[in-house]
């Protein structure tokens, strides 16, 4: 069996995982420009090393609550179908390895808005994390808006 890397981020009382590989860097919430008649959960835009790269809060497009930002809050730079965005996070918590014989399917239970997004559960000691599916968490529509604002 093989292993991957993740990096795990909580977001409200849950973790979630991504794979290392879709992750450029993690930064601090700095300033960020807000478009105006841009979807609420795209937060407007920052320059990340003279490169202009648009902020999605990842509470709004879950449907969570917002919560106001703390020190743990971070900015996840990742690279989403060809396209680097900023994903707003409660917190990253580490970089795991773990092997794929610990990835479970997720339960047919889990039906709705959302489960396009879980590529699995993944089975640590005490707990499970939610694996994510990057490239999926922003569809047609949304990769629309995003563009309208990047440019």
């Amino acid at each position: 069996m093989g292993s991957m890397q993740l990096v795990s981020f909580r977001l409200g009382q849950e973790e979630y995982g991504v794979e290392i590989t879709k992750v450029q860097e993690i930064i601090l919430m700095g300033e960020i420009t807000r478009v105006p008649q841009t979807p609420p959960f795209i937060k407007g835009l920052i320059n990340l090393r003279s490169t202009v790269i648009p902020i999605v809060d990842l509470r709004l497009r879950f449907g969570l609550s917002t919560e106001a930002n703390t020190d743990e809050t971070r900015i996840m730079v990742v690279n989403v179908a060809g396209k680097t965005i900023g994903i707003i996070v409660d917190a990253v918590s580490e970089v795991l390895r773990i092997s794929k014989d610990q990835i479970a399917p997720p339960p047919p239970t889990v039906a709705g808005l959302g489960r396009e997004y879980l590529t699995g559960l993944v089975k640590l000691e005490s707990r499970l994390l939610i694996m994510l599916d990057i490239d999926q968490i922003l569809g047609g529509q949304e990769n629309a808006a995003l563009e309208a604002v990047a440019n």
